[in-house]
C-alpha cells in the first residue's frame, strides 16, 4: 500500500534576510535543526533560522525541481516569492518549539 508522504521547498531567512533554500520530507524537524544550529555551514554561520516559505507537493522529484528552479532566480525574484505569501517576513515556524536548546523528541532519524 503507498505511504502519503509530503515533500517541501522551503526557505529559511536571517534577520538580514541571507537566504537558504532547501528541500526536505521532514520540514518540522528540517526547521528545528536550522534553529538550533545543528547543520554546520553556511545556515549556521550566517543565522539563517527563520522559516519564511514553504511549498508542499507528494513527490519528491517535484520537490527537487522546484528547488533548483527557486535556486536558479535572481534574488530579486525570490524576494517577491516569499513576500507574495509572507509580506511581513514573519517567521512561519513561531511557536513549534519550547525552545531551540531542549532535545526535541521529535528529531527521530529518517
Amino acid at each position: 500500500m503507498p505511504q502519503d508522504r509530503s515533500y517541501y521547498v522551503y526557505i529559511m531567512a536571517s534577520h538580514s534576510q541571507v537566504l537558504y533554500i532547501g528541500t526536505t520530507s521532514d520540514l518540522e524537524r528540517r526547521v528545528y535543526q536550522h534553529k538550533a544550529g545543528l547543520l554546520p555551514g553556511f545556515t549556521s554561520r550566517y543565522r539563517v533560522n527563520r522559516l519564511v516559505y514553504f511549498e508542499e507537493t507528494p513527490k519528491s522529484r517535484a520537490a527537487v525541481a522546484r528547488e533548483r528552479q527557486i535556486k536558479g532566480w535572481v534574488r530579486e525574484r525570490k524576494l517577491r516569492l516569499i513576500e507574495s505569501v509572507n509580506a511581513g517576513w514573519i517567521d512561519l515556524a513561531e511557536g513549534w518549539f519550547r525552545g531551540t536548546g531542549e532535545a526535541d523528541p521529535s528529531l527521530r532519524s529518517g
